[in-house]
């Protein structure tokens, strides 16, 4: 039987092959794999961002915390729940109510309102948290997220049920933010650290950032030949791999899975918090359902259908809209990595919908600590003595083994690495001046703050008469040696304060 003869105009099938191209009807499939895999793994991002938040935001930001959180003046400035009640029980409830919704994503529930409610409760979160939530990972979950609900249908409890593919517009927009997030992270190396373009960074990185793991001692002593290796492939996997996610579809897959061993590498050698679990959600949008078929259970692929599916029209249109909302907030984005004084890490809209990504521009060749000591002596003289508060992640005794926390975040331990670099570059706490409220609360013996150390000290009375702040060096020990680090005293930071201290007191009221 001869077919029906096309009587379309030119036009009219040029716009039917451009909507089924926007759709999904592609040789590659239709990503409802490739949905999949990027929500579940958005979804384990998620619940390590809220599982953080439910043991740590009311003792950094609750009422007895290290920073009070104070009220929320104008909504519309900066949009947060927190606005209608800023008390512990509050803060506690939304983290937990995130981290649930979170484990339904994770566990399979492919659903557009979900993932809005969890981009909701997460900048509720960020408005409120400070310098604690000042970090480029918060804002790059932000923007991931809105664009993980343009893939996700209205309505799903469960993942690769009967329903439409997502637009093929939602795919291209987490490529652009791949594009973006990889592309940025390499120009601020070359504009930062000529250890970046000499080739030496790695040298150093492993014992200088900031939570060092296991792994992370055994990269310090590779070869120095295998470590400047790894400085050429960090090259390659940020400044060439990206521009080969618009490209082909096989050098597409290549380039992705390059970009992607990164990732993984990265997350192997140190506890980046998320950071690295969340890259890969853009870099999985890279792949598509074909590639995925041969990876990918056949009894969990045989559900995500033939591939020919085209998306609901609904999705397409709300991708679109969307889209030319990214393509004007990215003017500013893409003059950021363009000119000569990048930013790194920088929100150009108060929602976080598009931003601009970096991280390690600089590197330390040098590790400095910051340790913290309390005593319960009436005069803190050369008889009083003196206990650590250590810190569950940061090197302390040098006998103890570096942890492995990652995708989980540690916001203490990160920022008394960022106070050493600023004592370390100007021998002053003029950025983090939150220590002073931290030495504070520790003199009042607050146990919702004790909580964010590990095993902190006793003291006759339940709190110390006087703390003091010292400053060490530490490097990792030998291999083979019968210690993970070694470290040598360098200076006192802060003399002994009490409580009433006239100085700390100043300090404090002058906030």
């Amino acid at each position: 039987m001869d077919a029906e003869p096309d009587l379309r105009t030119p036009a009219q099938r040029g716009l039917s092959r451009l909507y089924r191209l926007v759709a999904g009807d592609r040789p590659e499939g239709n990503y409802v794999l490739t949905r999949f895999v990027v929500l579940r793994v958005f979804g384990l991002v998620c619940v390590a961002a809220f599982a953080t938040a439910v043991t740590q935001l009311v003792p950094l930001v609750g009422a007895h915390g290290i920073t009070p959180l104070a009220p929320i003046e104008d909504f519309f400035a900066s949009p947060t729940l927190f606005y209608w009640s800023t008390s512990d029980a509050t803060l506690w409830t939304v983290s937990l109510i995130g981290l649930v919704l979170s484990c339904l994503l994770l566990t399979g529930c492919e659903n557009a309102l979900l993932v809005l409610a969890l981009w909701f409760l997460y900048l509720s979160i960020v408005q409120v948290g400070g310098r604690w939530y000042a970090f480029g990972w918060e804002i790059q979950l932000l923007e991931t997220a809105i664009l993980c609900a343009l893939l996700g249908p209205l309505a799903r409890l469960r993942p690769l049920a009967a329903e439409r593919p997502p637009s093929y517009i939602a795919v291209v927009l987490l490529r652009w933010l791949a594009f973006r997030i990889m592309l940025g992270a390499g120009l601020i190396k070359l504009r930062g650290a000529p250890c970046w373009t000499e080739l030496t960074c790695l040298e150093s990185h492993f014992e200088t950032q900031p939570i060092p793991n296991p792994v992370s001692f055994y990269f310090h002593h590779l070869p120095p030949v295998v470590l400047r290796a790894g400085v050429v492939y960090n090259h390659i996997a940020e400044l060439v791999l990206p521009w080969f996610v618009f490209g082909p579809r096989r050098l597409r897959i290549l380039a992705t899975l390059g970009m992607i061993a990164f990732q993984l590498t990265l997350i192997v050698s140190g506890n980046l918090s998320f950071l690295n679990w969340l890259t890969l959600v853009p870099l999985l949008a890279c792949l598509d359902d074909a590639f995925l078929r041969r990876l990918l259970p056949a009894r969990l692929t045989a559900r995500a259908g033939d591939g020919t599916a085209p998306a609901t029209r609904a999705a397409t249109i709300t991708a679109a809209c969307y889209a030319v909302v990214v393509l004007w907030l990215s003017i500013d984005v893409v003059a950021n990595m363009a000119g000569r004084r990048q930013q790194m890490n920088a929100s150009f809209d108060r929602l976080h919908l598009v931003n601009t990504y970096g991280a390690f521009g600089s590197i330390s060749t040098i590790r400095l600590e910051l340790q913290i000591e309390g005593t319960d002596a009436a005069v803190p003289n050369a008889s009083a003595t003196w206990r650590p508060y250590d810190l569950p992640c940061k090197p302390g005794p040098v006998d103890r083994r570096p942890c492995w926390i990652s995708p989980y975040h540690r916001r203490l331990d990160w920022l008394m690495w960022f106070a050493a670099l600023d004592v370390a570059a100007h021998g002053t706490l003029a950025r983090e001046t939150w220590l002073f409220n931290l030495l504070d609360r520790l003199l009042a013996g607050e146990p919702t703050v004790l909580s964010l150390f590990a095993d902190p000290p006793q003291f006759r009375g339940g709190a110390p008469t006087f703390v003091r702040v010292e400053v060490y060096r530490y490097w990792f020990a030998p291999l083979g040696d019968s210690a993970w680090w070694r470290r040598e005293r360098l200076d006192q930071m802060i003399r002994p304060v009490a409580r009433d201290d006239p100085d700390l007191r100043g300090l404090l009221d002058g906030e």
